[in-house]
């Protein structure tokens, strides 16, 4: 199924000339997790309230269900050996499906349980950086009722090398989606608590990495009004496509505000994709969409 359901005429030389949102799937129940897979030429996804993984193919433009039963999976990322890294709520982990088994990577700070991995990434020393909200151990339909047993709401970075898991953000209520910058200089990580906003605003903030892989200077990078951005991206050129609940908008590194994408549905995240990266795929609520952009991921084992 493919639906034209918005022309995204006004929406700048970002947007590919002719482009138009396609609603490529619906059947969901909350949309979340998307990554393009080059080997396949699928992208994947999360219906997390289902706990079922999902996968769309390019080449034939059907959808079909990769695995039930899986936990309440959230967000994913490939790691340099173009492995699937996703987080667990159920499991309460980081885990990489190895020949379509979840093995865990890292559950525990100490001796506390995370709380319910959010989104990942993975940078280009290989460490696995991943934001730790309590949405899988406080929402029923997203995971199982549990405790916060660390006391807070991290922003990790996991070493596999030596085992060792790292809090690197330790400031934000509700750490969500979270990126580098190109030079991966910077991480930039979005703040989904509610009890955060200041006048309904909702922020994306931004920190310097230091050489030692740690994290400092935290600023506001970005506002949005509309709902929350929860799920984002950035281009090569440093552009943050972010998720919102009218749609995506895309900032310029600066954090000024240089176009938006309507979308029917409150979007959770997006991924770029594609045979040459260029497709913007956007998970919706009960949805995924894919619209054609000039831009492409500034993570090269993402672009395939």
């Amino acid at each position: 199924m493919t639906d034209r359901v918005n022309d995204p005429s006004a929406a700048s030389d970002l947007i590919a000339e002719g482009a138009e949102l396609e609603r490529l799937w619906t059947g969901a129940i909350w949309s979340e997790g998307p990554v393009w897979l080059p080997a396949l030429g699928v992208l994947r996804w999360s219906d997390i309230p289902n706990s079922r993984i999902l996968e769309f193919d390019a080449s034939t433009g059907q959808t079909r269900v990769h695995r039930d039963d899986v936990e309440f999976t959230n967000g994913r990322t490939l790691d340099l050996n173009g492995d699937v890294v996703q987080c667990s709520h159920g499991r309460r982990a980081i885990e990489r499906e190895v020949d379509g088994v979840p093995r865990t990577v890292v559950d525990r700070f100490g001796e506390a349980r995370l709380n319910s991995p959010n989104d990942v990434v993975v940078r280009s020393d290989g460490s696995i950086w991943f934001t730790d909200p309590p949405y899988g151990i406080i929402q029923p339909n997203e995971g199982h009722p549990g405790e916060r047993e660390y006391g807070g709401c991290f922003v990790f970075r996991f070493d596999e090398a030596t085992g060792e898991l790292t809090p690197v953000v330790t400031d934000m209520q509700m750490p969500n989606g979270l990126a580098f910058s190109p030079d991966e200089r910077v991480l930039y990580v979005s703040d989904t608590s509610a009890s955060h906003a200041a006048d309904g605003m909702h922020e994306i903030r931004a920190y310097d990495v230091t050489g030692d892989g740690c994290c400092e200077n935290g600023r506001v990078f970005a506002e949005v009004e509309a709902g929350l951005p929860d799920g984002f991206r950035v281009d090569e050129a440093g552009r943050i496509w972010t998720s919102t609940r009218d749609g995506v908008l895309v900032f310029e590194p600066d954090g000024a505000l240089v176009t938006s994408i309507a979308v029917p549905e409150v979007v959770s995240n997006v991924a770029f994709g594609g045979a040459d990266g260029h497709d913007l795929y956007i998970t919706g609520t009960t949805s995924l969409y894919r619209i054609r952009t000039t831009a492409r991921s500034c993570v090269p084992w993402l672009r395939g």
